[in-house]
């Protein structure tokens, strides 16, 4: 793990908490809850413990804890008193700032501890809009901010997709709905796949038929979808892929395949509206989230 990020700027620390760094250094002053440490030409950093223990110190803060007390507590009654009350309330706020310190540390039981304890109170459904889309969002500002490293984002959204996964398993149902048929896959080359899983798990529960192809699929490979006497749906979403210079061919290559079929094609994405004022040939509808679009279902 030599690659993975331990050590934090102050502005690093404001990034993930919420707290200013002029907040961050009264606190070490005053109350000593910090110590940086310096490196050889004197630039102040702060470990991994120092993170935990500032989110940790948030959460109690957050919850009625004043400061001044909070610093005379050991480090080790800082941590038992975050977690209890994380696991007891298991709401919102500090279930997202408890999936922070999951995610830095690589403590998979932390995380797990904080869904099921969310599950007494939510819905899956609940936790993935409430909790863990807010929580991937914030992901995705502390990728702009360089504060967070691919190890770190991998492993927390490796864990979702598996509450996904197992969550689409749970599904029993029939489907109902054998008129349209939803293929859903990402572009070639794109690996950011869990707004599509979701997706194909609320398609799933509305007992839809859908055909989940996941990461990076040539567009050529959707004609081996029309020999199906069925309306197929295809949908498909762009985090990366394709690039800024390739969006408008990939449309072009799209409206070229489509033209002369009732298929549908259904692209989500914040960079697919640049597109939202192209006159297409056939049926294209684009979407900036998948909320949106869940809202037409």
């Amino acid at each position: 793990m030599n690659n993975i990020k331990s050590n934090f700027t102050i502005k690093d620390l404001e990034n993930i908490s919420g707290v200013k760094a002029h907040t961050i250094r009264i606190w070490e002053k005053r109350y000593n809850l910090l110590s940086p440490k310096r490196t050889n030409t004197n630039i102040r950093y702060y470990s991994i413990q120092s993170l935990q223990k500032l989110l940790n110190v948030v959460l109690l803060n957050n919850n009625n804890y004043k400061i001044s007390k909070i610093a005379k507590m050991s480090d080790e009654a800082i941590i038992i008193n975050s977690r209890e009350l994380t696991l007891k309330k298991a709401v919102k706020d500090e279930a997202i700032n408890t999936l922070k310190m999951a995610m830095f540390q690589f403590d998979k039981n932390l995380f797990n501890d904080t869904y099921n304890r969310l599950l007494q109170k939510k819905t899956f459904r609940e936790i993935f809009k409430e909790v863990f889309m807010p929580f991937l969002k914030h992901i995705g500002l502390l990728w702009q901010t360089d504060t967070l490293q691919p190890a770190h984002e991998h492993f927390i959204s490796n864990l979702i997709v598996q509450k996904i996964q197992v969550n689409i398993e749970k599904l029993q149902f029939s489907t109902t709905n054998t008129d349209k048929i939803y293929v859903l896959f990402l572009p070639e080359n794109e690996i950011h796949e869990l707004g599509l899983l979701y997706l194909n798990y609320e398609l799933t529960l509305r007992e839809n038929q859908t055909i989940y192809l996941g990461q990076s699929l040539p567009l050529d490979n959707l004609i081996s979808f029309f020999q199906s006497n069925k309306k197929i749906c295809f949908i498909t979403c762009m985090t990366v892929m394709p690039y800024e210079e390739k969006l408008e061919s990939y449309f072009d290559e799209v409206d070229t395949i489509l033209k002369e079929t009732e298929h549908h094609f259904v692209a989500i994405g914040g960079k697919v509206m640049r597109m939202k004022n192209r006159k297409f040939q056939s049926r294209i509808n684009l979407y900036p989230s998948i909320s949106d679009l869940l809202k037409e279902l």
